[in-house]
């Protein structure tokens, strides 16, 4: 997840403007920069960089700097060392390439080679001009400079806002996912928001919501790590983000495994719609029951990341959630009730790390989180 620090979750026109201007500064100042330095007439290695290294990610920007020109000097290299002792095209060719492939997986990282390596080497071998491989590793490193240096001055982002944005579009999304499924079951699962809810072919766009969370999460910890010079930009965090930001990871591994489930369920043909004069419900009521066990765990986990106070919410759910495991106490009924049983725990760990924030305990005053129960703490079974 950590290279989706910064990335808007809802693209605006201003955004993808300044990503261009961005973009556009960068390659124009290497490219005259090389110009005035006398590299060559047409210093395309410099332009490059701005092109494939920035990204809505400015942390992620010096180590792909610095991975380009590792592989730069390394193809320069490869290439001349073979060209000056392998004269004989036959055989010169077909050792750059193997040479270039072994140096672009030595040099990459797990699931990304480094492709610099072989395109360089592949550059330096085809344009047999006297002093090409020079100008190249200068170029390119007149362009990487200007990124890595240049580009997070130009309208950097506030990876706090960043984060922000990203958890109210979970909220919502995680709120409307919810609203569909207790509509489904509802009306039976023939209705067009479970079927929504549940179908395959919802998955991977929801596996991209499940995901959201840590994204802005690592956006939060980087920020307040300070390894950009975009901390003293980006100002403080907005009050209780950072465990809002917890909460929301937690939940997102606790309502996919629900929602896996209760598709899971559904596709298996145990909620198929009955004839008669209940034809409109599910046929098996332990789904049904779940409705309004849903309902307000939804509300409690929207209050929740909103900020706002869930506590009678989360008693009301852990009270239905009770009500349901004593008429539903089958292994499979348990198995479907897990994730929102472990939601509910989340909900009960975030409410009190607020209570202890807000009533720190002085001097001669007991911890309220020393072992007696407490408002959130579900009665005894």
């Amino acid at each position: 997840m950590s290279g989706l620090v910064a990335v808007p979750y809802v693209f605006t026109p201003g955004s993808r403007l300044r990503s261009a201007a961005r973009l556009v500064l960068c390659a124009a100042v290497s490219w005259y920069l090389c110009l005035w330095w006398g590299t060559s007439t047409t210093p395309v290695p410099a332009a490059l960089p701005a092109v494939l290294i920035l990204r809505e990610d400015v942390y992620a920007w010096p180590r792909m700097g610095w991975e380009r020109l590792a592989g730069v000097v390394v193809g320069v290299v490869l290439s001349t060392v073979l060209l000056h002792w392998v004269t004989n095209p036959a055989w010169s060719f077909p050792l750059v390439l193997l040479c270039g492939c072994a140096g672009m997986y030595l040099l990459g990282r797990p699931g990304s080679p480094n492709q610099q390596v072989l395109i360089t080497a592949l550059m330096v071998y085809a344009t047999a001009v006297p002093g090409y491989p020079l100008a190249r590793l200068e170029e390119t490193l007149v362009g990487i400079a200007v990124v890595v240096l240049l580009g997070p001055l130009l309208w950097p982002p506030d990876p706090y806002r960043s984060a922000t944005e990203g958890l109210d579009g979970y909220r919502t999304a995680v709120r409307e996912l919810l609203a569909g499924i207790t509509r489904g079951l509802e009306r039976g699962t023939a209705a067009p928001e479970a079927v929504a809810a549940v179908a395959p072919a919802a998955l991977p766009e929801r596996a991209g919501l499940w995901l959201r969370p840590q994204a802005c999460r690592d956006a939060f910890d980087r920020a307040a790590a300070g390894r950009s010079l975009l901390r003293r930009r980006a100002g403080n965090p907005p009050e209780g983000l950072d465990g809002r930001l917890v909460l929301a990871s937690r939940t997102a591994l606790t309502l996919q495994y629900f929602t896996q489930e209760l598709g899971e369920r559904t596709r298996r043909g145990s909620c198929a719609a009955p004839t008669g004069p209940a034809a409109d419900r599910p046929h098996d009521p332990a789904l049904y029951a779940l409705v309004p066990l849903v309902r307000v765990t939804a509300d409690a986990l929207d209050a929740a990341l909103l900020g706002s106070d869930f506590a009678e919410l989360l008693d009301r759910a852990r009270a239905l959630d009770l009500a349901h495991r004593g008429a539903h106490p089958s292994r499979h009924d348990a198995v479907l009730r897990a994730g929102l049983h472990l939601t509910h725990e989340a909900l009960a760990d975030h409410l009190r790390l607020r209570f202890r924030g807000a009533v720190s305990p002085g001097p001669g005053r007991e911890d309220p989180d020393d072992g007696a129960p407490t408002r959130s703490d579900p009665p005894p079974v």
